[in-house]
């Protein structure tokens, strides 16, 4: 069993990582670089669902965004200055590969990245790599998107033109980010692109090519380029940690176990685990396909021969995470709806006495960081784990931040304690974000930098936040040598 973490942060422990603990911070290519339309980069689904208007607060883009195609040399410097060892960063698709496939290479995109990366390694930080971070291009989405089974090869192609041209330099990979945001929000909701609301069955659809695609990238560079570049490779999930709303009560216990494994488990257990989709979502599909009357399930699950191929295609898990809920059993709809909602049939809660942040699902719950760790290190046999996202929004503008200042220190100081106390593996961890950016849907009304971005600057300007100076410390520290005063 899982240690089970008390419902509150506890006492503050005064201790440091191991000496090889990874510090970082994360970004994302649609979310700072801009330049959308320069030097030969294509169109993705991110610049047609925001050029088309109405989805995203108050129409924001992000064709400039924080303008990092340019100003990349100053975000290097923050980082320096930051003194983590690792950046982690997404490359454009559509500025490789312009229309999406091996037949349009781009080499000024290609020149850019080698640019950033040969910045990065003069500064003495390593790049941390992800090959997709939701800007598909928008050619492969009028195939039809992720729901295409098509997409496997085209993107095993990007992957293979990635791999050859900065591999000998990036050590660490990441294939995809999020992929329950990008299935569920662009194919089951329509809230983020491509914006597609076909609820039960697209997101369904797109998960078994994402994980297909992430399997054959895995085998690609585990046979073709693991022993000359001497890197790994893995994939970042995102999970809230899920807790019985009571629990003492039984039926809040498979409610918990439902939203974890609608979540986290819809990708994890086939990689990190038994090599197909979790049994009890499986079932819950099939039962409400049937109901449905229809002859087949909508989630079709993997053959014996992909199961085989898939299970175990990581070198480690990233993890996003920022909060918590508490899993009690229910759907507020109709029995009739098809959908993922009525599949899972969980009401996620909050607590009323949680702190929210700026962003309306976001809030502080410190300890729920420590929990999901040991879920993890119980359901999946204690992979390697990074930290790959972790941080707090506001809507304050904000450079005196000291709720995120509140934040990073209290998760940090929970992920100590899941490492040093619990003997999670865990191996690094990414503050997100390095700067204010495109916050997607929300555009620039939320903000989760480090550093505060004036976006009415054309230049712009970045300035340190307190959060900066003390995620500075953390990372100088490798942990903490004392307890913040503040806390």
């Amino acid at each position: 069993m899982s240690v089970q973490v008390p419902r509150e942060a506890g006492e503050f422990l005064v201790d440091t990582f191991p000496k090889d603990f990874v510090w970082g911070c994360a970004t994302a290519s649609y979310q700072i670089e801009g330049a959308w339309d320069k030097d030969g980069k294509g169109v993705n689904i991110w610049d047609t669902f925001c050029h088309e208007g109405g989805h995203v607060e108050n129409n924001d883009t992000g064709d400039v965004a924080c303008d990092s195609y340019h100003k990349y040399p100053e975000d290097v410097k923050l980082l320096k200055d930051l003194g983590v060892s690792h950046y982690r960063f997404s490359i454009s698709w559509s500025r490789i590969l312009p229309n999406g496939t091996k037949s349009s290479v781009n080499q000024k995109g290609i020149d850019y990245y080698n640019r950033l990366i040969d910045a990065l390694l003069e500064a003495n930080i390593q790049p941390f790599v992800t090959l997709y971070h939701w800007d598909l291009p928008q050619p492969l989405q009028d195939l039809g998107g992720w729901p295409n089974e098509a997409l496997v090869e085209h993107f095993v192609d990007y992957a293979r033109v990635c791999f050859e041209s900065f591999g000998d330099r990036v050590k660490m990979w990441l294939t995809f980010n999020e992929p329950y945001v990008f299935c569920g929000l662009g194919y089951e909701y329509g809230f983020h692109a491509p914006g597609i609301k076909d609820t039960g069955r697209s997101a369904y659809q797109a998960s078994r090519t994402v994980i297909k695609s992430h399997a054959k990238t895995w085998h690609l560079y585990d046979d073709e380029f693991r022993a000359k570049q001497n890197g790994k490779i893995g994939i970042t999930l995102d999970s809230d940690c899920f807790v019985p709303k009571d629990p003492n009560s039984e039926a809040d216990k498979e409610a918990y176990n439902t939203s974890f494994e609608f979540k986290l488990g819809w990708f994890a257990n086939a990689i990190f685990g038994e090599g197909n989709f979790p049994k009890l979502v499986l079932d819950k599909v099939a039962a409400k396909s049937k109901e449905q009357g229809l002859s087949e399930s909508r989630l079709k699950p993997f053959t014996e021969e992909e199961v085989k191929y898939i299970k175990g295609t990581f070198d480690y898990l990233g993890l996003n995470h920022y909060t918590t809920r508490l899993s009690t059993p229910g759907y507020k709809g109709g029995e009739a709806d098809v959908c993922y909602l009525a599949d899972r049939a969980v009401e996620e809660e909050t607590d009323p006495a949680w702190e929210r942040a700026g962003s309306e699902w976001l809030y502080v719950v410190p300890w729920g960081l420590r929990q999901l760790l040991n879920d993890i290190k119980t359901r999946y046999n204690n992979p390697p784990v990074f930290v790959t996202e972790n941080g707090c929004s506001d809507r304050e503008n904000a450079i005196d931040d000291v709720k995120r200042v509140f934040y990073y220190q209290s998760y940090i100081n929970q992920t100590l304690k899941a490492t040093k106390q619990d003997g999670c593996n865990v191996k690094g961890y990414f503050a997100w974000s390095l700067v204010d950016n495109f916050e997607w849907a929300m555009g620039y009304a939320e903000r989760f930098g480090l550093h505060f971005v004036d976006f009415n600057d054309p230049e712009r300007k970045r300035t340190a936040k307190s959060s900066a100076k003390a995620y500075t410390q953390i990372v100088k520290e490798n942990g903490f040598k004392e307890k913040p005063a503040n806390m």
